[in-house]
């Protein structure tokens, strides 16, 4: 299937690893031309590089701390000044933060808001306008069935994450008139670097235990009816999807990237 998105050009926040990097390889295999942002430079570069062999498209890497109130503008003008344009923006980075309510401090709730919702509102506000010049665009926000179905010790981001669902449905009711469709994945248990981490932590007092053991684990306690982690490609072809012309009646929703964890639709 022709996605349409030759000659799209895509800001993807969140771009070095896991789902944001799969996303970023998919839409340059379907000829588009990405914009990929994350603090870490080097990791960020090498990312690019290996979309860049994969593909043989146009990958642009930007590091720059998605919190930090400049870095929405500065991120759109290096993309204009390379691109010329804005069609996609995928709000992606973020990382998880769960506690019980009472040991979440106020640090703990500025800086899961920075991150996550104030980020994304300050890339919207950003790149609207432009997506208007060329007469619309796609915005696909990045977050997790906690913000549907909270549950216990799951605050800040569950809270973070619901406010990013609600933004998505209000934002595009403002912005369906111009042809700038909104919607939002909510992210299940999925294969990324942050799981990675947690599965080197437990291997110093389990040192037996396999990367496949840990996410046949995960999965069980996570209770995943297909019985598995879901893959970041299979993540990154959704959000590719949803930013492609094939999409194009399709603005306000949420699709839960799960493999059928949730308790809601």
């Amino acid at each position: 299937m022709d996605l349409g998105l030759q000659d799209k050009v895509a800001i993807i926040t969140g771009g070095s690893e896991g789902i944001g990097k799969s996303a970023a390889l998919r839409m340059a295999l379907e000829g588009a031309r990405v914009v990929i942002v994350a603090r870490r430079l080097d990791v960020l570069e090498a990312a690019a590089q290996d979309i860049r062999i994969a593909t043989e498209g146009a990958v642009l890497p930007v590091s720059g701390d998605v919190s930090e109130p400049d870095t929405p503008n500065r991120v759109l003008q290096t993309t204009l000044d390379h691109f010329g344009r804005v069609d996609i923006l995928v709000n992606n980075a973020g990382v998880s933060m769960a506690k019980s309510f009472e040991s979440v401090s106020d640090q703990d709730w500025q800086s899961d808001f920075d991150l996550k919702l104030w980020g994304a509102l300050r890339f919207c506000r950003a790149v609207i306008p432009e997506m208007r010049k060329v007469g619309g665009g796609r915005i696909i926000n990045v977050t997790n069935l906690g913000g549907r179905t909270p549950g216990a010790s799951s605050m800040p981001t569950s809270i973070s994450r619901a406010a990013g669902i609600a933004v998505t449905k209000a934002l595009s009711k403002d912005l369906a008139k111009d042809n700038i469709l909104v919607s939002t994945v909510c992210i299940g248990v999925i294969k990324s670097g942050q799981h990675e981490r947690r599965y080197a932590r437990m291997q110093a007092t389990s040192p037996a235990l396999s990367i496949e053991e840990f996410y046949d684990q995960t999965a069980k306690a996570r209770g995943v009816p297909l019985g598995r982690v879901g893959e970041t490609q299979e993540a990154g072809d959704v959000i590719a999807f949803l930013a492609s012309e094939r999409a194009s009646y399709l603005t306000g929703i949420a699709i839960n990237i799960d493999g059928g964890a949730s308790a809601v639709v």
